[in-house]
């Protein structure tokens, strides 16, 4: 699928994917507050096997990238819902051990898919269909299971919020911002960082990005991202450091394979395998270590006040009282204090 000819729009197929499913991706809370989770998770899946299907039937990179825009649409709501959904239905105290679970099929995972994604695209046919294709038909069982499971399982009681709007300026104006950029990290080594068209695109990301933010700050509790959770360090630490990871990993990860590929010219399923090695190099406990510093329930987090230890307390006298001498008589299952 990838040949010399498509490999410069081979960017698209990952960049349309991410940029869909983070926009919709804050709007699916929004959503499921206003139709419940199990509804929003529901459409989530379909959509995603929508997706992989068409991705299947492509003629042409152009098309591939527009298909997995739409998966990436789904892909959205099964990130943020899968949370979400942990949330209602597990105590604070146990939502460390829950997402050690997936931590654990995500890298399990991970692994796994790149070497049956390898092996598939290295077989010219199967079925009468070409090899590649299975990449993504492989999602279709897959979603099927997922939908029956959720639907006979998953059972959530869901009260309509009132007030709950949701904000489509906020997301219209964050597709206009983060669209030219896109653009120009695509067609800027070629055409150049300083040309006209790339001069526009990044003052159209620049006056976008400060029109979201007066969008946002002007719906309030409303908004697509509600600029108050800022203020929790936990929260900007953890934005910060999922920003980090995503970089070094989703970077080499898509890259290095595609290097062993074109470059040396070494087989999908080889090149496959280089992610592998990706996946077992980058630490997954930081990630880990983020959900878990930020669901932490507040029993567990350390105080900023001081502890005075309980001896201490007892011996210091309530103000405004007299120091008064109380004999205790120890009971029998107490040994007397020496």
């Amino acid at each position: 699928m990838i040949d010399q000819k498509g490999v410069p729009q081979q960017a698209w197929v990952t960049t349309a994917y991410l940029f869909t499913s983070t926009i919709v991706t804050p709007l699916y809370g929004k959503l499921s507050d206003l139709f419940g989770r199990k509804p929003s998770y529901l459409f989530a899946v379909t959509v995603f096997m929508v997706g992989p299907t068409a991705c299947a039937c492509a003629t042409s990179m152009s098309e591939l990238a527009a298909f997995r825009a739409v998966q990436g649409i789904g892909a959205g709501g099964l990130s943020v819902l899968g949370f979400t959904i942990l949330g209602e239905i597990v105590t604070p105290r146990e939502r460390a051990r829950y997402q050690g679970y997936f931590l654990a099929v995500f890298t399990g995972s991970s692994v796994i898919g790149p070497l049956i994604g390898g092996f598939l695209s290295n077989t010219h046919s199967i079925a009468g269909v070409t090899g590649w294709r299975w990449a993504f038909l492989i999602n279709v069982p897959l979603g099927l299971l997922a939908v029956l499971v959720v639907y006979r399982v998953l059972n959530i009681h869901h009260t309509r919020r009132q007030g709950v709007r949701v904000d489509w300026t906020g997301s219209a104006v964050l597709t206009v911002a983060l669209a030219p950029l896109l653009v120009v990290a695509q067609f800027g080594q070629d055409r150049g960082w300083g040309s006209g068209r790339s001069v526009v695109c990044f003052t159209v990301f620049g006056a976008g990005t400060l029109l979201f933010l007066w969008a946002e700050r002007r719906a309030g509790e409303s908004a697509l991202l509600p600029l108050r959770v800022f203020r929790n360090t936990q929260f900007t630490q953890g934005t910060v450091l999922a920003f980090i990871l995503g970089a070094l990993v989703l970077g080499p990860f898509s890259l290095v394979p595609q290097y062993f590929q074109v470059v040396l010219g070494a087989g999908p399923t080889r090149a496959r395998r280089t992610a592998v090695g990706l996946v077992r190099a980058h630490p997954p406990a930081l990630s880990h270590h983020v959900d878990t510093a930020l669901n932490r329930p507040a029993s567990a987090r350390p105080s900023s006040k001081r502890h005075t230890p309980p001896s201490a307390a007892a011996r210091t006298p309530p103000r405004g009282r007299a120091r008064r001498s109380v004999q205790v008589t120890p009971s029998p299952t107490t040994p007397p204090s020496t």
